[in-house]
């Protein structure tokens, strides 16, 4: 996959069903939608999503928005009319849950250009099972047109009979082989959604550590989520400043061989993170 920065910072799931929902996300400030057709789309409502979601991909209205389109896992009913229609629609992604292995990853792949899926419609696919997490490398790895890994937070904390708790310890593991294996394949991934809406403190912790950790963005599930996320997954302005100062020093002794800023060493590695910062900066920038 490219090099080139793409805003991830907060990706929030979207009913399809619900086209009052649609047009709201027209004016929210998130860099990336999920239109689902899965877990918030009731069995009866989910040919109308999917004709609204592939709707609004065509509508050309979200403006610098990354759109992508969550389809029903494998071997439900929904499933194949889903990815087909998914991939007429020629959304930035198609986000698939419960991916498990690569095989499925191939399988998935096939099925999309099998369809028509243009060139610019990548695979994300969820880390939200045991077995995933064990496979996430080999998932991570099965395709050039798989761009992100999204980790289905709340399912794991099921499958692993385990609770959501502050600091999710239960969840540590599974989250860090995920992003080894994202970090090691080129690719991005997403950190999974916090689902008390009213716990504002909660929520920054969590987006912090998932920041910390190394995730290029958090999935979310209300709007009242955004701004933090997009805040919290941006670098600051003490980090742009710095960055730029780590430059400024390194261009400035270039030759000298040991060159110090704000009494640290600087290393070729050092100037790498003030390139990133700088060049993330610029991007977020120019979203305005």
């Amino acid at each position: 996959m490219t090099d080139t920065y793409t805003p991830r910072r907060s990706v929030l799931y979207m009913p399809s069903s619900n086209a009052r929902a649609l047009e709201k996300a027209k004016t929210l400030p998130v860099d990336a939608l999920i239109l689902d057709l899965e877990d918030a789309v009731a069995p009866d409502d989910k040919p109308t999503a999917r004709e609204q979601a592939c709707a609004a991909v065509a509508s050309g209205e979200y403006g610098t928005r990354e759109l992508t389109i969550r389809v029903n896992a494998i071997g439900t009913p929904w499933h194949d009319d889903d990815l087909a229609a998914a991939a007429k629609a020629g959304p930035h992604g198609v986000v698939v849950p419960k991916v498990n292995t690569a095989d499925e990853v191939r399988q998935l792949v096939a099925a999309l250009e099998a369809a028509g899926a243009p060139s610019h419609t990548t695979l994300w696919a969820m880390i939200e099972t045991p077995e995933a997490v064990l496979n996430v490398r080999e998932i991570a790895t099965a395709s050039p047109r798989l761009a992100v890994l999204v980790m289905g937070t709340n399912d794991l904390v099921k499958e692993l009979r385990a609770d959501h708790v502050p600091g999710r310890a239960p969840l540590l593991t599974s989250l860090s082989l995920s992003l080894l294996a994202a970090r090691a394949a080129g690719i991005a991934i997403l950190d999974g959604v916090y689902n008390d809406v009213k716990d504002a403190e909660g929520f920054a912790a969590e987006c912090q550590q998932g920041r910390d950790a190394g995730f290029d963005g958090k999935t979310l599930i209300h709007p009242g989520q955004v701004e933090v996320c997009n805040t919290t997954f941006a670098p600051s302005e003490e980090a742009v400043a710095d960055a730029r100062g780590i430059l400024a020093a390194w261009e400035a002794g270039a030759g000298k061989g040991v060159i110090t800023h704000n009494g640290k060493m600087i290393e070729n590695l050092h100037v790498d993170v003030a390139r990133r910062v700088l060049d993330t900066h610029e991007v977020i920038s120019a979203r305005g």
